[in-house]
């Protein structure tokens, strides 16, 4: 087995547990992780609510993997800007894509263009402050629509209504503290197109929707349906149970009288989004009914709903990367086990991905691993017939960047940013404050 030295592009959980399981399965491997951001770590960092640092204890074994020495992060190199896979392929025995799915997935229906019509993704990254968003978000609206039965439409409801002072325990930037504090709303309102049987949400995420003392969690008995089939779910699945059990508790509870309210519309599909001058002042859904099979049937009865935002929460997906193939119609990268094809289905000798960006948005952040196994083993038995690259020097790409004028950083920085971070939550009580601006990130990842 002749050594070998593997690029792997995204520095999300999928990257990582790709270098990790590389590195331990193949003696001698040796991986650089890129990442477009100066920081590591992916949808950890920018795509959890800041209010769950459970999910983000799971930073604490990225962290371990990417500190070993057979292990490199190089940080702040945009693929298809700073790099192509021409230029990379000259340094490494083989590539790997794990670009996850960062963008929100549409939702072709009338007046979903209209202002204060948002995409959930595009907030989630504003409320983690991501250092290429706005550091601004518009919080006039005092009625609120969210489309999507999701963890993350549920994210987006309780990050909509839990008042700012409750933050304070969390990582959240200045400018995002600032932007809840003066947050109109008092009322959200998540819509599933089908029952409690069939809706993704998590049961511990929907159970953290009335931790906050400020927010009543109201479930409409208006299509809380248990068909055929969902009787069968809740039987079978553990976790169908306890949300469904969870939704129940929340349907049959009295009100708190507590200053925010999230509402949630079962069996309710979004048609248009209704606008005034040109801005959202409205939804319209059809009511849904369950047939018997687990699927919702059109029932022909609409209503309207007096909201002034809309948040589609409707699923991420991801974007193509330059000269890599990629599938316009599913949004990933066209694959066999990992293995990256080119149009005419044949393996693009020395490419695979992993993550997101391979099987598409679906699944939670553990289901990564077995993902990436599957890709690396593939990659291995591959690795024999893969011609070795031109440079044999670990450090050849790092002189090639430097050369190109690339202003990466590396783990040093990005421990020295880390620091930083945690030097400033210090300061005030809090475990961290996440810097935002980028060339801070890049200075303080400088020393």
């Amino acid at each position: 087995m002749r050594p070998i030295n593997v690029a792997v592009v995204g520095a999300g959980p999928a990257g990582i547990y790709a270098a990790d399981i590389l590195t331990k399965e193949y003696p001698g491997a040796t991986v650089d992780v890129f990442d477009r951001l100066p920081a590591p770590y992916g949808l950890v960092r920018y795509g959890v609510a800041p209010d769950h640092p459970r999910i983000k204890e799971i930073i604490k074994a990225l962290r371990r993997v990417l500190s070993r020495d057979e292990i490199r992060f190089v940080g702040n190199v945009d693929f298809g800007t700073d790099v192509k896979l021409s230029d990379l392929r000259p340094f490494y025995d083989a590539v790997i894509f794990s670009t996850g799915a960062i963008f929100d997935r549409d939702l072709d229906i009338p007046g979903i263009d209209l202002e204060g019509s948002y995409g959930a993704a595009d907030f989630v990254s504003w409320y983690d402050g991501h250092p290429d968003y706005p550091r601004e978000w518009p919080l006039t609206a005092k009625h609120v629509a969210v489309l999507g039965a999701g963890n993350v439409a549920l994210d987006v409801a309780r990050m909509l209504v839990k008042p700012a002072d409750e933050q304070l325990t969390t990582e959240i930037p200045d400018n995002v503290y600032q932007g809840l504090k003066v947050n109109q709303a008092t009322d959200v309102h998540v819509f599933a197109r089908r029952g409690p049987a069939q809706i993704k949400f998590t049961p511990m995420e929907l159970r953290e929707l009335s931790h906050s003392p400020s927010v009543d969690v109201i479930v409409h008995p208006e299509g809380f349906e248990i068909d055929e089939a969902s009787e069968k779910a809740i039987q079978a699945t553990k976790a169908v149970r306890l949300v469904a059990d969870t939704l129940l508790k929340y349907m049959e509870a009295e009100p708190t009288g507590a200053p925010h309210r999230i509402h949630i519309h079962l069996c309710q599909a979004p048609v248009e989004v209704l606008g005034e001058d040109g801005k959202v002042a409205g939804l319209k859904v059809e009511v849904t009914e369950l047939d018997g099979t687990g699927n919702a049937r059109s029932t022909g009865e609409f209503k309207t709903y007096d909201v002034e935002a809309v948040y589609r929460a409707v699923g991420y997906k991801s974007s193509p990367l330059a000269d890599v193939p990629f599938d316009d119609t599913d949004n990933v990268i066209p694959n066999a086990g990992g293995r990256v094809l080119d149009l005419d289905g044949e393996h693009v000798p020395g490419t695979y991905c992993t993550g997101w960006v391979k099987r598409g948005p679906v699944g939670l952040i553990g289901h990564t691993k077995s993902d990436a196994a599957e890709t690396v083993a593939n990659l291995i038995a591959d690795i024999d017939s893969t011609p070795a690259p031109e440079h044999d020097d670990r450090d050849a790409i790092l002189r090639h960047l430097t050369e190109r004028g690339v202003d990466f950083t590396s783990w040093d920085g990005w421990v020295a940013l880390d620091a930083h971070e945690v030097s400033l939550g210090e300061a005030v009580g809090r475990e961290r404050i996440k810097v935002v601006d980028r060339e801070e990130m890049l200075s303080r990842s400088r020393g």
